[in-house]
């Protein structure tokens, strides 16, 4: 599944091991997201920090990411700030 066909409270997994809530249902590189990590926020995520769904009780690893996006976590990562 590509990250742009993820919608409004869909439940995902973040790279950095934190769940997450989509908030909106727009397309791209980067997607506004509830957060629930050693806070609980709200703002804005990479796509290519979407590791995986939620489908009822299981996650599913099936994230897909653009061309778009992949070029945002390769020049990320060029950077230093990918992982």
């Amino acid at each position: 599944m590509k990250t742009n066909e993820l919608k409004k409270g869909a439940q995902v997994l973040l790279r950095n091991g934190w769940k997450a809530t989509i908030e909106d249902n727009m397309r791209g590189n980067i997607r506004m997201c509830t957060v629930y990590g050693d806070y609980t926020e709200m703002g804005s995520v990479y796509a290519h920090d979407i590791v995986a769904r939620q489908s009822g009780i299981q996650w599913m690893h099936d994230i897909e990411l653009t061309k778009s996006q992949q070029q945002c976590m390769d020049i990320n990562q060029k950077l230093g700030l990918g992982h």
